[in-house]
């Protein structure tokens, strides 16, 4: 940066550290009712869609996994699902993958940043909420996520007939 816009920059940095004091001595209220709706929807949207992924691609990939690899290893049921050898496979690489194109989904289906000061976002109402919402919201996935297991039936009655 040149000379003129250092000392433009540092004129700036000095307001915006003045502002910070002086609300720093102001008395912040709690988030109201309405914004920690709004923190609890922020945070429980994209988690429905991470849960709702997660468990599906679990579902439908353990199944070939216990199918291929069980079979040649010669693992049993109960031991390929006490090991959880799916999730060593894809919940690390694929769908930790997907959580950024799930939170881009949820801000373009428009979901906006709750308008909260540093001070209220730092709240423990504010953080109960956001906890609360992610909590619920891959709940509320996982259990949709589970479809896959309307298709299963079907299979396993044709394998038992061969």
């Amino acid at each position: 940066l040149h000379s003129t816009e250092r000392s433009c920059l540092l004129r700036e940095l000095h307001r915006f550290e003045s502002i910070a004091i002086a609300q720093e001595k102001l008395e912040v209220a709690p988030p109201s009712p309405g914004q920690l709706r709004h923190v609890f929807f922020h945070n429980a949207l994209p988690f429905v869609g991470f849960g709702f992924l997660d468990n599906a691609i679990m579902i439908a990939a353990g199944t070939q996994i216990e199918l291929s690899i069980g079979v040649v290893l010669g693992i049993s049921t109960m031991a390929g699902k006490y090991c959880q050898i799916q999730n060593c496979f894809f919940l690390f690489s694929f769908s930790s993958s997907l959580a950024g194109y799930v939170e881009a989904l949820a801000s373009r289906l428009g979901l906006s940043i709750p308008d909260l000061t540093p001070k209220q976002a730092d709240m423990w109402q504010t953080r109960l909420s956001a906890h609360l919402g992610k909590a619920i919201g891959v709940t509320i996935g996982c259990i949709l996520g589970m479809f896959p297991l309307l298709f299963f039936g079907e299979e396993e009655e044709k394998l038992e007939e061969k």
